[in-house]
């Protein structure tokens, strides 16, 4: 069976202002999701899940869903701060969508193969996709044995501004044993470096494995995720901040030894639009990539 390509594009860039999915960036108005689908077929996949606002589904169905027809089947599921567990109703105040891993709750139903989660807005090259689909397509059946693509740092960052990233640790086997989120990375005087919780002064390796949101799951995900989610919700439900991200629902199967997470090596250099100064720069990249013959100039 073919694994499932699960895009996560129901946000809106807040510090990019605007829909930046819906942002042609490529010769022919394509999108970085394009890109992706792209990637996601001739990796193997066999079937895309959108999770969308309702807000947007007219614009989003135009614009890129006609695109994929007769290229590989589309499915859409909504995310809505309504979308509860029974028994748990959203606060009336609250505004800020409950975070990536209840994104990821909404295909339960929909996806019954293995399948990625990838972010809407996130250009993560040919090589990860091929890398993560030959993993995905390898288990089949399987429960608890889940994977993630570990980008290498220095393959990550933004010549705009500081960056987030969750930098991974595994054991002696290559599986996953933390993903700790660190803010204000970027590169300084030719080091990549943050500042710790205590102040101090860390710098990295370009080689450290981070996670870019590419993970790879089977359907019992969905079961451990939304028992988790209640729990969240009876701690956090008042905290109009509060999310649910998919790190912490690994972290916690990981944790708990109830999943292992293999961590999967990419020569792919990922890039995006994190601030609107960047998105010349993606252009050009792609364009480099057309030049260099990875892509076509038309891709649909």
């Amino acid at each position: 069976m073919k694994p499932t390509l699960f895009v996560l594009a129901a946000g809106m860039g807040s510090r990019y202002g605007g829909l930046k999915q819906l942002d042609g960036l490529g010769p022919n108005g394509e999108t970085i999701m394009d890109y992706s689908i792209y990637d996601a077929i001739r990796g193997g996949f066999g079937k895309v899940v959108f999770v969308i606002r309702k807000d947007f589904e007219d614009d989003f169905r135009t614009k890129i869903l006609s695109k994929y027809e007769n290229h590989i089947p589309v499915e859409t599921v909504f995310q809505s701060l309504d979308k509860l567990p029974t028994g748990f109703n959203c606060p009336p105040e609250r505004t800020k969508p409950w975070g990536t891993n209840h994104a990821v709750l909404m295909g339960k139903g929909v996806i019954n193969e293995p399948f990625a989660v990838v972010n809407a807005d996130d250009f993560y090259g040919r090589d990860s996709y091929a890398v993560i689909g030959r993993e995905l397509s390898s288990l089949d059946n399987q429960r608890n044995n889940y994977c993630m693509v570990g980008f290498r740092i220095g393959n990550t960052l933004s010549e705009s501004g500081s960056v987030a990233r969750g930098i991974c640790d595994t054991d002696a086997d290559g599986f996953l044993t933390t993903v700790v989120e660190r803010t204000a990375i970027e590169r300084i005087d030719g080091e990549i470096q943050f500042v710790d919780e205590n102040g101090t002064k860390v710098v990295l390796d370009a080689n450290v494995p981070v996670s870019m949101n590419m993970w790879g799951f089977t359907p019992d995900y969905f079961d451990y995720s939304e028992e988790f989610f209640k729990d969240f919700l009876r701690d956090n439900i008042g905290n109009l901040k509060s999310e649910y991200f998919i790190p912490l629902m690994v972290n916690e199967l990981v944790t708990q030894k109830t999943a292992t997470v293999k961590l999967l090596d990419t020569a792919s250099k990922w890039f995006g639009v994190t601030y609107a100064k960047d998105r010349q720069g993606v252009v050009d990249k792609i364009q480099a990539l057309i030049d260099a013959g990875e892509y076509p100039a038309k891709l649909f």
